[in-house]
C-alpha cells in the first residue's frame, strides 16, 4: 500500500501553512520528514488524518492506494483514521489518558474498528504489549500510564496505534522527550515493526541524526514546502539544497551523518 500526498496546501486564518507538499510513502519503508519547528511537519501528518483545526482550508490530494482521503465523508474518514492510518504523538504523557488503564486504551478502538469481543480484544492487547516489549504484558494491561517510564509509555502508545493493524503509521517526534539510550530503543522498535509488519512509516523529526538511524528515504521541509527529498544516503551525504546542508552542519557529531 502506498500513501501519495500531492500539492497539499493548508491555510488557517488566512495564513498558508503548507504550500504544496509532495510525499510518497511505501509499504515496508520508513520515510523521514525533517525540518525545524514551524516548518509544517506535524501539520502534514494532521492533514493526512483530517485532524486540522476548525476553519482550516485544505487543497491538493492525499491518496491511500486508490482512495482520495481529502474528499471522504466524515463517517468514512473515521474508519480510515485509526483503522488504516494511525498516529503516534510526541508526548505519551498527554496522548495517554491518565485515568484509564492501559488495557482500556488499547481495546476501545479495537472493539470499534474490528468489532472484537471483550476477551478477544484483551488477548490481542496483551499480544501487542509483548510485541512492543513491555515487560509482563498481562500485568501491564491493568496498570495506568503513570506507572510506566517515559520510554515504556511511548512503546504503549505505539501498541495502541498498531491495535487495528494499520497500513500507514505516522510517528510525530516520538523520541523527543526521551534520553539517548531509550530513544535508540524506540527507534529500533519502529524499524523492526516496519520490517515485520510491512508498514509505511512517516517519521517526523527535527533531528537528522535520527533519520540516519532508521529512514529509507528523507524529505526536508522549510516554510511549508519540501525543499529536498531522496534516498537517505544521498540526502545526508550529498545534500543539494542549502537548507539541508545547514541542518547537517548544525549536528554536534559529524559521525551522525
Amino acid at each position: 500500500m502506498t500513501l501519495d500526498i500531492t500539492g497539499l496546501r493548508v491555510s488557517i486564518g488566512g495564513k498558508e501553512i503548507l504550500r504544496g507538499v509532495d510525499l510518497r510513502l511505501q509499504a515496508g519503508r520508513v520515510h523521514g520528514l525533517a525540518g525545524e519547528s514551524g516548518s509544517g511537519k506535524t501539520m502534514t501528518g494532521l492533514a493526512t488524518l483530517g485532524l486540522l483545526p476548525h476553519g482550516a482550508r485544505t487543497t491538493g490530494s492525499i491518496r491511500l492506494g486508490e482512495r482520495e482521503l481529502l474528499t471522504l465523508p466524515p463517517k468514512e474518514l473515521n474508519q480510515v483514521r485509526g483503522g488504516r492510518i494511525a498516529m503516534v504523538f510526541q508526548d505519551p504523557a498527554t496522548s495517554l489518558h491518565p485515568m484509564l488503564t492501559i488495557g482500556t486504551q488499547l481495546t476501545e478502538h479495537m472493539r470499534h474498528h474490528l468489532r472484537l469481543g471483550k476477551a478477544e480484544a484483551k488477548a490481542r492487547a496483551v499480544e501487542l504489549l509483548g510485541k512492543v516489549r513491555i515487560p509482563g504484558p498481562e500485568e501491564a494491561y491493568g496498570r495506568f500510564p503513570h506507572q510506566f517510564s517515559g520510554g515504556m509509555r511511548q512503546r504503549i502508545a505505539i501498541a495502541i496505534a498498531l491495535a487495528c493493524s494499520p497500513e500507514v503509521l505516522i510517528a510525530d517526534e516520538p523520541t523527543t522527550a526521551l534520553d539517548v539510550t531509550v530513544q535508540a530503543g524506540v527507534l529500533r522498535l519502529l524499524r523492526g515493526l516496519c520490517d515485520e509488519l510491512g508498514l509505511a512509516v512517516l517519521l517526523v523529526t527535527h533531528d537528522l541524526g535520527v533519520m540516519s538511524a532508521v529512514a529509507d528515504e528523507v524529505s526536508v521541509m522549510k516554510d511549508g514546502l519540501v525543499v529536498e527529498s531522496g534516498p537517505r544516503g544521498r540526502v545526508l551525504r550529498e545534500p543539494e539544497h542549502p537548507y539541508t546542508r545547514a541542518l547537517l552542519d548544525s549536528l554536534p557529531d559529524a559521525e551522525l551523518r
